[in-house]
């Protein structure tokens, strides 16, 4: 297979990267000149081994399946992308800044998360505190993704699996699993022994409650290829180009309506990645239509598999992903950024340690050694590994901060 070698190289190439990183198990497909190759290794649960159809929480690679549902609607006249979502909902309560578009590309301004785990996205976006204007900035929201749930049930008359199994998955041929279904890969903490049970609010089922192989993974991501013909051109093309102010630092290079864009000139490759409780997942789509990928990973440590896997098939030309140390200098910590910022229930305090080094402490998680530098990117110590690691940037001058963008998240101060 172009780009890849021949199915025993990757077998081989991805049960080492397995071990290396401590996933139990995992999955790589491959769409390439009209074919399709699957691996897998190691076990999806204990006395269980992977299989090519085994499913793992997918995480927030569920978004890619919510944000193309929903465009397939935009297509048949049912939502308007630039319509208020208030109006659709029948909900004056609801922000008429709020739309589908500022929705699907994170530009809505809602938190990240809602505040109360057992209550409704309704009443979530109704008292949410917006972390910008909406319209100004990025800022990754699952709560965002529930309110585009909610539109999608409001005009298919379907709550939100049904519609995306009617509609999307079944035909593609893919039998739709969940989070909470039984018999689903078991995620599992960085050691690779401790397993984790999935936990997800309801509520955010369009956000991240899928369960699926890597095949199916690359059915879908072949969906914006023109395969089965699920989305005109049209509309995929809009889906697919980057929305302008829609920059998620540390998470990619752009980002369209639901898909992030990778490349620094052009925005060759599109895709989404996902962490589920000790899942990790990852789908890419060449926008030039010769290749998909998928990656599935039972075990905490799947992100650095992904990065590994990247770097091993280097004829696929996926740009790199690993964040690096910014070239700027580091500059001594000014006294005005430490304090507290917010993203709706997520707290970060930039504080003075005992050795009187600055650390960031997000909700009682310490990470040490917090080095800022000249061009508002810092980095702290990773506990894992003991490395400098790229974390976020500031934003405002040196000592004047307004906010910190981490995770592709915006937290403004408080």
């Amino acid at each position: 297979m172009p780009g890849v070698g021949s199915a025993d190289r990757l077998a081989a190439v991805l049960a080492r990267l397995a071990v290396r990183h401590r996933a139990p198990g995992a999955q790589v497909a491959v769409w390439s000149a009209g074919e399709t190759v699957m691996v897998q290794t190691g076990a999806e649960s204990r006395g269980r081994p992977m299989r090519e159809d085994s499913r793992v929480p997918i995480g927030s690679v569920t978004k890619a399946a919510t944000a193309t549902l929903a465009m397939m609607l935009v297509s048949d006249g049912d939502l308007e992308l630039d319509q208020p979502v208030g109006e659709i909902l029948g909900d004056p309560g609801l922000s008429c800044a709020l739309t589908l578009r500022r929705l699907l590309s994170h530009t809505s301004g809602l938190p990240s998360d809602p505040a109360d785990a057992a209550g409704t996205a309704r009443k979530e976006v109704r008292s949410a505190e917006f972390v910008c204007e909406p319209g100004t900035a990025f800022s990754y929201s699952n709560l965002g993704y529930a309110l585009v749930g909610l539109l999608i049930e409001e005009v298919t008359g379907m709550d939100w699996r049904e519609a995306v199994e009617s509609i999307l998955l079944r035909p593609l041929e893919i039998e739709p699993v969940y989070v909470d279904s039984p018999g689903i890969a078991t995620g599992h903490a960085r050691d690779g022994e401790r397993p984790l049970d999935q936990v997800l609010p309801p509520m955010l089922d369009p956000a991240g409650a899928l369960a699926l192989s890597a095949r199916d993974l690359v059915a879908l991501g072949r969906v914006h290829l023109g395969k089965p013909g699920l989305l005109d051109v049209v509309t995929a093309s809009d889906l697919h180009r980057p929305v302008p102010g829609a920059e998620p630092f540390g998470l990619a290079d752009g980002w369209g309506l639901g898909l992030a864009c990778f490349g620094e000139e052009e925005f060759r490759w599109l895709g989404h990645d996902g962490t589920a409780d000790g899942t990790s997942c990852h789908l890419r789509i060449d926008q030039a239509g010769a290749c998909v990928l998928a990656l599935t990973a039972n075990g905490a440590g799947g992100t650095d598999l992904w990065h590994d896997l990247v770097d091993e098939l280097p004829g696929l030309g996926l740009p790199s992903q690993r964040a690096q140390v910014a070239e700027s200098c580091p500059i001594p910590f000014p006294d005005g950024d430490f304090g507290n910022y917010r993203n709706g229930a997520i707290g970060y305090t930039i504080r003075s340690d005992a050795r009187g080094d600055a650390c960031l402490d997000v909700d009682g998680d310490v990470f040490p050694e917090l080095t800022r530098y000249a061009d508002g990117t810092f980095t702290v110590r990773d506990p894992a590994t003991g490395r400098a690691t790229p974390c976020g940037r500031f934003r405002g001058e040196p000592g004047a901060a307004t906010a910190v963008e981490i995770g592709g998240r915006l937290a403004r101060r408080c």
